[in-house]
Protein backbone atom coordinates (compact mmCIF):
# COMPACT_ATOMS: atom_id res chain seq x y z
CA UNK A 1 0.00 0.00 0.00
CA UNK A 2 1.15 3.70 -0.64
CA UNK A 3 1.80 5.88 2.03
CA UNK A 4 0.88 9.76 2.30
CA UNK A 5 2.33 11.82 4.99
CA UNK A 6 0.65 14.84 5.76
CA UNK A 7 2.52 17.24 7.84
CA UNK A 8 -0.18 19.85 9.88
CA UNK A 9 -3.01 18.05 11.57
CA UNK A 10 -5.45 21.63 11.45
CA UNK A 11 -8.28 21.73 8.91
CA UNK A 12 -6.94 21.57 6.05
CA UNK A 13 -4.57 18.71 6.71
CA UNK A 14 -7.37 16.14 9.04
CA UNK A 15 -10.27 16.70 6.05
CA UNK A 16 -7.11 16.05 3.69
CA UNK A 17 -7.01 12.84 5.15
CA UNK A 18 -10.05 11.88 5.47
CA UNK A 19 -11.08 12.61 1.62
CA UNK A 20 -7.84 10.36 0.80
CA UNK A 21 -8.53 7.62 2.96
CA UNK A 22 -12.50 7.68 1.12
CA UNK A 23 -10.58 7.40 -2.14
CA UNK A 24 -8.92 4.95 -0.50
CA UNK A 25 -5.88 5.39 -2.68
CA UNK A 26 -3.02 5.02 -0.01
CA UNK A 27 -2.03 4.77 3.91
CA UNK A 28 -2.14 8.06 5.93
CA UNK A 29 0.05 9.68 8.63
CA UNK A 30 -0.56 12.68 10.06
CA UNK A 31 2.24 14.27 11.23
CA UNK A 32 2.26 17.50 14.08
CA UNK A 33 4.46 18.97 16.48
CA UNK A 34 1.91 19.19 18.96
CA UNK A 35 2.06 15.60 20.82
CA UNK A 36 -0.65 13.56 21.20
CA UNK A 37 -2.97 15.70 18.29
CA UNK A 38 -2.25 13.87 15.22
CA UNK A 39 -2.68 10.61 17.29
CA UNK A 40 -6.10 11.99 18.14
CA UNK A 41 -7.01 13.03 14.80
CA UNK A 42 -6.03 9.94 13.50
CA UNK A 43 -7.73 7.72 15.72
CA UNK A 44 -10.81 9.85 15.40
CA UNK A 45 -10.63 9.19 11.69
CA UNK A 46 -10.13 5.03 11.69
CA UNK A 47 -13.46 4.88 13.95
CA UNK A 48 -15.43 6.51 11.56
CA UNK A 49 -14.01 3.88 8.75
CA UNK A 50 -16.80 1.49 9.28
CA UNK A 51 -19.86 3.12 8.47
CA UNK A 52 -17.12 5.34 5.77
CA UNK A 53 -16.24 2.61 4.30
CA UNK A 54 -12.27 2.88 4.11
CA UNK A 55 -9.92 -0.11 4.77
CA UNK A 56 -6.95 1.86 4.48
CA UNK A 57 -4.53 2.88 8.14
CA UNK A 58 -4.71 6.31 9.17
CA UNK A 59 -2.46 7.14 12.21
CA UNK A 60 -0.73 10.30 13.61
CA UNK A 61 2.30 10.97 14.97
CA UNK A 62 4.62 13.84 16.14
CA UNK A 63 8.10 12.54 15.35
CA UNK A 64 9.17 13.59 11.61
CA UNK A 65 10.89 9.80 11.48
CA UNK A 66 6.74 8.91 10.55
CA UNK A 67 7.89 10.74 7.32
CA UNK A 68 9.70 7.73 6.02
CA UNK A 69 8.64 5.83 3.53
CA UNK A 70 6.31 8.24 2.08
CA UNK A 71 5.15 8.31 -1.75
CA UNK A 72 3.46 11.69 -1.00
CA UNK A 73 4.01 13.88 1.45
CA UNK A 74 1.50 16.94 1.93
CA UNK A 75 2.96 20.16 3.89
CA UNK A 76 -0.10 22.10 5.45
CA UNK A 77 1.60 23.19 8.55
CA UNK A 78 1.38 27.29 9.05
CA UNK A 79 -0.53 30.21 9.97
CA UNK A 80 -3.65 30.81 8.52
CA UNK A 81 -5.01 34.26 7.53
CA UNK A 82 -7.86 36.33 9.55
CA UNK A 83 -10.21 38.98 8.14
CA UNK A 84 -8.10 41.72 6.84
CA UNK A 85 -5.01 40.07 6.24
CA UNK A 86 -3.32 39.24 2.67
CA UNK A 87 -1.86 36.03 1.88
CA UNK A 88 1.30 37.82 2.14
CA UNK A 89 1.28 38.98 5.51
CA UNK A 90 2.04 35.15 6.71
CA UNK A 91 5.17 35.00 4.57
CA UNK A 92 7.66 35.83 7.75
CA UNK A 93 5.87 33.32 9.90
CA UNK A 94 5.22 30.36 7.48
CA UNK A 95 8.83 30.47 5.86
CA UNK A 96 10.67 30.08 9.34
CA UNK A 97 8.12 27.44 10.22
CA UNK A 98 8.45 25.39 7.00
CA UNK A 99 12.35 26.16 6.42
CA UNK A 100 13.25 23.11 8.89
CA UNK A 101 10.42 20.82 7.87
CA UNK A 102 11.97 20.83 4.66
CA UNK A 103 15.20 19.24 6.78
CA UNK A 104 13.02 16.73 7.83
CA UNK A 105 11.14 15.46 4.35
CA UNK A 106 14.64 15.73 2.70
CA UNK A 107 16.34 13.42 5.43
CA UNK A 108 13.56 10.91 5.79
CA UNK A 109 11.41 10.82 2.63
CA UNK A 110 14.00 11.47 -0.12
CA UNK A 111 11.69 9.46 -3.00
CA UNK A 112 8.68 11.33 -1.83
CA UNK A 113 6.64 14.61 -4.51
CA UNK A 114 5.55 17.50 -2.03
CA UNK A 115 2.63 19.32 -2.60
CA UNK A 116 2.65 22.49 -0.75
CA UNK A 117 -0.53 24.18 0.81
CA UNK A 118 1.02 26.18 3.53
CA UNK A 119 0.60 29.90 2.26
CA UNK A 120 1.74 31.39 0.57
CA UNK A 121 1.73 29.17 -1.64
CA UNK A 122 3.65 30.08 -4.80
CA UNK A 123 6.63 31.72 -2.44
CA UNK A 124 6.60 28.16 -0.03
CA UNK A 125 6.44 26.01 -3.31
CA UNK A 126 9.84 27.98 -4.32
CA UNK A 127 11.02 27.24 -0.25
CA UNK A 128 10.38 23.88 -0.49
CA UNK A 129 12.04 23.06 -3.55
CA UNK A 130 15.37 25.20 -2.60
CA UNK A 131 15.46 23.39 0.71
CA UNK A 132 15.06 20.04 0.05
CA UNK A 133 16.75 19.96 -3.14
CA UNK A 134 14.61 17.99 -4.96
CA UNK A 135 14.12 18.03 -8.23
CA UNK A 136 11.86 20.59 -9.66
CA UNK A 137 9.08 17.86 -10.97
CA UNK A 138 8.73 16.52 -7.65
CA UNK A 139 7.35 19.79 -5.54
CA UNK A 140 4.40 21.63 -6.67
CA UNK A 141 1.46 23.79 -4.90
CA UNK A 142 -2.00 23.22 -4.62
CA UNK A 143 -3.21 26.15 -5.64
CA UNK A 144 -4.31 25.78 -9.02
CA UNK A 145 -6.31 23.20 -8.67
CA UNK A 146 -8.09 25.11 -5.72
CA UNK A 147 -8.54 28.32 -7.26
CA UNK A 148 -9.91 26.14 -10.47
CA UNK A 149 -12.64 24.53 -8.82
CA UNK A 150 -13.53 27.34 -6.83
CA UNK A 151 -14.41 28.68 -10.29
CA UNK A 152 -16.12 25.42 -11.21
CA UNK A 153 -18.37 26.24 -8.55
CA UNK A 154 -18.82 29.79 -9.64
CA UNK A 155 -19.69 29.15 -13.32
CA UNK A 156 -22.18 26.37 -12.48
CA UNK A 157 -23.92 28.40 -10.26
CA UNK A 158 -23.94 30.67 -13.00
CA UNK A 159 -25.69 28.47 -15.28
CA UNK A 160 -27.81 26.37 -13.12
CA UNK A 161 -25.89 23.32 -13.64
CA UNK A 162 -23.93 20.98 -12.32
CA UNK A 163 -20.56 21.34 -11.11
CA UNK A 164 -19.34 18.01 -12.73
CA UNK A 165 -20.20 19.42 -16.53
CA UNK A 166 -17.92 22.61 -15.82
CA UNK A 167 -13.96 22.88 -16.54
CA UNK A 168 -12.17 25.31 -15.87
CA UNK A 169 -8.22 26.48 -15.65
CA UNK A 170 -6.98 29.21 -13.38
CA UNK A 171 -3.18 30.42 -14.10
CA UNK A 172 -0.31 32.74 -12.05
CA UNK A 173 -0.46 33.52 -8.84
CA UNK A 174 -2.58 32.56 -5.90
CA UNK A 175 -3.56 35.80 -5.07
CA UNK A 176 -5.28 38.91 -6.42
CA UNK A 177 -3.96 38.65 -10.05
CA UNK A 178 -4.67 34.91 -10.40
CA UNK A 179 -5.35 34.53 -14.22
CA UNK A 180 -8.60 32.83 -15.17
CA UNK A 181 -8.23 31.84 -19.08
CA UNK A 182 -12.15 31.94 -19.80
CA UNK A 183 -11.44 30.53 -23.27
CA UNK A 184 -10.09 27.00 -21.89
CA UNK A 185 -12.97 27.01 -19.41
CA UNK A 186 -16.34 24.92 -20.43
CA UNK A 187 -19.37 23.83 -19.67
CA UNK A 188 -20.00 20.95 -21.53
CA UNK A 189 -17.39 21.59 -23.59
CA UNK A 190 -18.92 24.73 -24.38
CA UNK A 191 -16.00 27.40 -24.00
CA UNK A 192 -18.16 30.44 -21.40
CA UNK A 193 -16.76 32.87 -23.75
CA UNK A 194 -19.43 32.15 -25.83
CA UNK A 195 -22.23 31.87 -23.39
CA UNK A 196 -21.41 34.97 -21.29
CA UNK A 197 -20.73 38.78 -22.24
CA UNK A 198 -17.58 39.92 -21.26
CA UNK A 199 -19.02 42.00 -17.87
CA UNK A 200 -20.05 38.82 -16.57
CA UNK A 201 -16.55 37.21 -17.61
CA UNK A 202 -15.08 39.84 -15.49
CA UNK A 203 -17.56 39.31 -12.33
CA UNK A 204 -16.62 35.51 -12.45
CA UNK A 205 -12.82 36.75 -12.30
CA UNK A 206 -13.04 38.92 -9.46
CA UNK A 207 -15.26 36.27 -7.49
CA UNK A 208 -12.10 33.76 -7.52
CA UNK A 209 -9.85 36.51 -6.84
CA UNK A 210 -11.80 37.20 -3.63
CA UNK A 211 -13.04 33.78 -3.17
CA UNK A 212 -10.74 32.85 -0.19
CA UNK A 213 -11.20 36.24 1.76
CA UNK A 214 -14.94 36.01 0.99
CA UNK A 215 -14.67 32.86 3.55
CA UNK A 216 -12.03 33.82 5.81
CA UNK A 217 -14.35 37.36 6.28
CA UNK A 218 -17.33 34.84 7.19
CA UNK A 219 -15.51 32.76 9.26
CA UNK A 220 -14.10 35.30 11.14
CA UNK A 221 -11.19 33.34 12.71
CA UNK A 222 -9.67 31.19 10.23
CA UNK A 223 -9.43 31.12 6.65
CA UNK A 224 -10.87 28.09 4.33
CA UNK A 225 -10.18 24.71 4.49
CA UNK A 226 -12.50 22.39 2.83
CA UNK A 227 -11.87 23.02 -0.88
CA UNK A 228 -8.38 22.91 0.02
CA UNK A 229 -8.20 19.42 1.25
CA UNK A 230 -10.37 18.20 -1.27
CA UNK A 231 -7.98 19.79 -4.17
CA UNK A 232 -5.15 17.38 -2.14
CA UNK A 233 -6.87 14.36 -2.27
CA UNK A 234 -7.51 14.85 -5.97
CA UNK A 235 -3.87 15.99 -6.92
CA UNK A 236 -3.03 12.63 -4.28
CA UNK A 237 -5.33 10.02 -6.60
CA UNK A 238 -3.70 11.74 -9.36
CA UNK A 239 -0.46 10.69 -8.39
CA UNK A 240 -0.71 7.41 -6.50
CA UNK A 241 -2.98 6.29 -9.70
CA UNK A 242 -0.88 7.99 -11.99
CA UNK A 243 -4.20 9.30 -13.87
CA UNK A 244 -1.56 11.56 -16.11
CA UNK A 245 -4.51 14.51 -15.90
CA UNK A 246 -3.85 18.07 -16.79
CA UNK A 247 -4.38 20.33 -13.78
CA UNK A 248 -3.00 23.86 -12.86
CA UNK A 249 -0.66 23.62 -10.10
CA UNK A 250 2.34 26.18 -8.92
CA UNK A 251 5.69 24.60 -10.17
CA UNK A 252 9.27 25.28 -11.17
CA UNK A 253 9.77 27.59 -14.46
CA UNK A 254 12.60 27.40 -16.70
CA UNK A 255 11.82 29.92 -19.57
CA UNK A 256 8.06 28.22 -20.25
CA UNK A 257 5.96 31.39 -20.88
CA UNK A 258 8.59 33.53 -20.78
CA UNK A 259 8.98 32.93 -17.12
CA UNK A 260 12.42 31.36 -15.36
CA UNK A 261 13.28 30.69 -11.41
CA UNK A 262 9.80 31.04 -9.76
CA UNK A 263 6.76 28.84 -8.84
CA UNK A 264 3.93 30.04 -10.32
CA UNK A 265 0.79 28.10 -11.07
CA UNK A 266 0.67 26.59 -14.89
CA UNK A 267 -1.12 23.60 -16.25
CA UNK A 268 0.87 20.26 -16.28
CA UNK A 269 0.58 17.09 -16.57
CA UNK A 270 0.16 15.00 -13.44
CA UNK A 271 1.46 11.43 -12.65
CA UNK A 272 3.29 9.33 -10.78
CA UNK A 273 6.34 10.62 -11.00
CA UNK A 274 4.90 13.72 -10.35
CA UNK A 275 5.24 17.55 -13.08
CA UNK A 276 5.16 14.98 -15.96
CA UNK A 277 5.11 18.09 -18.41
CA UNK A 278 4.28 21.54 -18.22
CA UNK A 279 1.91 22.30 -20.78
CA UNK A 280 2.18 26.01 -22.36
CA UNK A 281 -1.20 26.89 -23.51
CA UNK A 282 -1.55 29.35 -26.20
CA UNK A 283 -2.54 32.88 -24.36
CA UNK A 284 -3.40 36.34 -25.98
CA UNK A 285 -0.75 39.02 -25.59
CA UNK A 286 -3.18 40.93 -22.96
CA UNK A 287 -3.26 37.22 -20.93
CA UNK A 288 0.08 36.63 -21.39
CA UNK A 289 1.11 40.52 -20.23
CA UNK A 290 -1.39 39.92 -17.16
CA UNK A 291 0.62 36.58 -16.36
CA UNK A 292 4.40 38.11 -16.21
CA UNK A 293 2.77 40.91 -14.07
CA UNK A 294 1.68 38.27 -11.67
CA UNK A 295 4.55 36.20 -12.25
CA UNK A 296 6.54 39.29 -11.27
CA UNK A 297 4.60 39.93 -8.01
CA UNK A 298 5.73 36.70 -7.23
CA UNK A 299 9.20 37.10 -7.43
CA UNK A 300 9.65 40.40 -5.35
CA UNK A 301 8.03 38.25 -3.05
CA UNK A 302 10.33 35.00 -2.88
CA UNK A 303 13.51 37.33 -3.88
CA UNK A 304 13.16 38.41 -0.29
CA UNK A 305 12.38 35.37 1.08
CA UNK A 306 15.60 33.55 -0.34
CA UNK A 307 17.41 36.63 0.88
CA UNK A 308 16.14 35.82 4.19
CA UNK A 309 17.72 31.86 3.93
CA UNK A 310 20.81 32.71 1.97
CA UNK A 311 19.28 31.08 -1.25
CA UNK A 312 19.95 33.13 -3.25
Amino acid sequence: MKKISIIGSGNVGTNAAFYIAEKRVADVVLIDVKEGFAEGKALDLMEAAPIRGYDVEVRGSSRPEALAGSDVVVLTAGKVRTPGMKRTDVLADNAQMVAPVCEDIAKFAPGAIVIVVTEPVDVMTLLVLKKTAFKPQKVMGVAGVLDGVRLRCFIAEKFGVSPLDVTAMVLAGHHDQMLPIFQYCRVAGIPVTELLPKRELNDLRKKVRNAGGEIVSHLKTGSAFYAAAASVAEMVEVIIRDKKRILSAPTYLQGQYGIKDICLGVPIILGAQGVERIVELRLTDQQLNAMRLSASLVAELQKSMLESFGLN
